[in-house]
């Protein structure tokens, strides 16, 4: 699919994209190295459509995973810049919809070259799915590319894979970093290892997204030699 066309999708609507979601996936070949994108009902859009377009044109495939393989409704996160009454905390409204292809069960972490979390109100619950504690693990493990962006740091907390790293996520969830033996930074990119963070998806005009490809194709030149 072409930005081109992508762009259409969105301004379609939320049936669209989700149909647009689907033939992306389907477009992609077997034998592209894959990333893994885990979602659930209310993960953040801008989080997740960047990198859902965006690593593509590096020639990876992205796999769209949930808790079920079915369509989630995606959600947009902000403070109001110019509400008549402050707000303290994120505005959540409805946004666009993308389909998973496949349920968590049925992920066989091995065949990915990296992982990438985003945010938003579903890692609150997607937390709680074993088969996506088991995945996450995997890539820690196995010293992958895992690439985290603001609520995503939930998952990788609850996974326990936090003991001595540090990374930088949207400030109200330091603790989530904090309390699991992890270090927390207030920077738009961190680098640690095989773990790539940033805070937001105001973050992506940094080095995040920079790093991530090319820890993954380091992964994919390393298969193919």
């Amino acid at each position: 699919m072409s930005r081109r066309e992508a762009c259409g999708a969105l301004v379609a609507g939320p049936a669209a994209l989700g149909l647009a979601a689907a033939s992306a996936a389907g477009e992609a070949s077997g034998k592209k190295v894959k990333v893994l994108m885990p979602i659930g009902d209310a993960t953040e859009m801008m989080d997740t459509l960047y990198p859902f377009f965006r690593l593509p044109e590096e020639g990876f495939e992205i796999v769209v995973a949930g808790p079920e393989a079915r369509m989630y409704h995606g959600v947009m996160h902000e403070v109001p810049p110019d509400a008549k009454i402050p707000w303290d905390i994120t505005r959540e409204q409805q946004s666009y919809h993308i389909q998973a292809t496949i349920a968590f069960r049925d992920v066989k972490p091995e065949e990915y070259a990296g992982l990438f979390l985003s945010g938003g109100r579903a890692p609150e619950y997607l937390r709680y799915d074993q088969d996506l504690m088991r995945i996450t693990r995997h890539f820690f493990e196995a010293g992958k590319p895992v690439a985290v962006v603001c609520h995503g740091v939930e998952i990788v907390a609850a996974a326990g894979v936090l003991k001595g790293r540090t990374m930088t996520t949207v400030a109200k969830c330091a603790l989530d970093v904090t309390q699991f033996g992890g270090t927390y930074v207030d920077k738009p990119c961190v680098i640690d290892g095989n773990l790539v963070s940033a805070r937001t998806w105001h973050d992506y005009d940094t080095q995040f997204m920079k790093q991530f490809i090319a820890k993954v194709q380091a992964v994919k030149t390393t298969a193919v030699a």
